[in-house]
């Protein structure tokens, strides 16, 4: 460890993106990421190079308060909300979902006056987040079939914490890897939490559950819902999440988030994509169809445990009994799928599944059954 380091460092794993070291094929299907299988029309490339050639100038900063794709973002969010309340000074744009995650930490727990909250498995980014800015984090489980959050232990550290106060809560709506939307008993722990205690629920396969709690953002200043353009609307490549919350709580995020933290390219291809969004969109319905058959398709596995999904993915475990050694047997056929040229995601004790286009599921289900034919 070099001596300039902060010295709790040295334990610290950060977030791998990818699992590299095996053998892979030129030609894969990536469905480990939760992307969407599709890139952006041929006419939308065209549109957004036209920008870059003709508006897009190279030698000044980009828009420093996001004003076009904030109102953009907030007509698209009246849409979801089927409402008219929202408007851009309750939009706050990060560089991806990452930047606001860092954001909302910095504004509620740093110099040792707030810890966060979470319910593992989940996205691993909250923990990794806290643990770089030095926040103490506090885990709770779920129930191992439904996966439902365990409220009851969520309560007692709201209650009665051992360190710092848990000042803020996230949870993922559904959530990633698990695939399960919040509960009608989550939900309603959520909104008794005092407005001492930030919430902030991450929506980032909103447009596949079809599912928001965007509107308690209009009567609860202590919410935020987060969203992303990296998986419906096909931009991962530009980086581009948002956060819905109270004007006030906007205010702080902004003074928080560092200047033209998004360039001019990620924000004119936002703005593209919010302009023919029912165009990028529709590819939803068959992507939540494809979903639906090869989850059945998983389901009927003998040695496969396919959990019920609201998300663009699927989560898997082995079936109890199946092998002594779950985790060494699922890492074993991930490498095995990789080395065909299927890249899965094997997390929390599972493997989470990508949609992806028909072709590239069709190689998964035959690929995947002949691995756990083997055991």
């Amino acid at each position: 460890m070099l001596p300039f380091i902060r010295s709790d460092l040295a334990q610290f794993s950060g977030y791998a993106p990818h699992t590299g070291g095996e053998t892979q094929p030129e030609q894969f299907d990536q469905l480990d990421t939760n992307e969407c299988p599709y890139d952006l029309p041929t006419e939308l490339r065209d549109k957004l190079a036209w920008q870059i050639q003709q508006q897009i100038q190279s030698n000044r900063y980009p828009d420093g308060g996001h004003g076009g794709l904030r109102a953009a973002i907030a007509e698209y969010v009246n849409e979801t909300a089927d409402s008219s309340a929202f408007t851009p000074d309750q939009i706050t744009i990060g560089n991806g979902s990452d930047e606001l995650i860092r954001s909302l930490i910095i504004a509620t727990c740093l110099g040792g006056e707030g810890s966060i909250l979470v319910a593992n498995p989940t996205f691993s980014m909250y923990r990794i987040i806290a643990q770089t800015l030095g926040v103490p984090v506090v885990q709770v489980g779920r129930d191992a079939q439904s996966f439902a959050v365990d409220l009851e232990a969520a309560q007692s550290a709201i209650a009665n914490p051992e360190g710092p106060p848990v000042r803020l809560v996230f949870m993922v709506h559904p959530n990633s890897p698990t695939a399960n939307a919040l509960t009608v008993a989550e939900i309603a722990w959520l909104r008794s939490l005092p407005a001492s205690t930030l919430v902030v629920i991450d929506e980032a396969y909103y447009e596949f559950s079809r599912q928001t709690l965007v509107n308690e953002v209009l009567t609860r200043p202590n919410w935020v819902i987060t969203r992303t353009f990296s998986k419906a609307f096909r931009l991962a490549a530009h980086r581009v999440g948002y956060g819905v919350a109270d004007p006030a709580v906007i205010r702080v995020l902004e003074q928080l988030r560092l200047p033209y933290n998004l360039p001019s390219l990620t924000q004119t291809a936002a703005q593209v994509a919010l302009a023919n969004r029912r165009e990028l969109l529709a590819v939803v319905d068959e992507i939540v169809g494809e979903r639906d058959r090869l989850h059945a398709a998983l389901s009927a596995l003998p040695q496969l445990h396919c959990f019920a999904t609201d998300a663009n993915f699927i989560y898997a475990q082995l079936k109890s009994g199946v092998v002594e050694d779950p985790e060494t047997t699922l890492d074993s056929i991930r490498k095995q799928l990789k080395a065909q040229g299927t890249v899965l995601r094997h997390t929390g004790g599972g493997m989470r599944i990508t949609i992806g286009s028909p072709d590239e599921n069709q190689r998964t289900l035959e690929r995947l059954t002949a691995g756990l034919s083997q055991l």
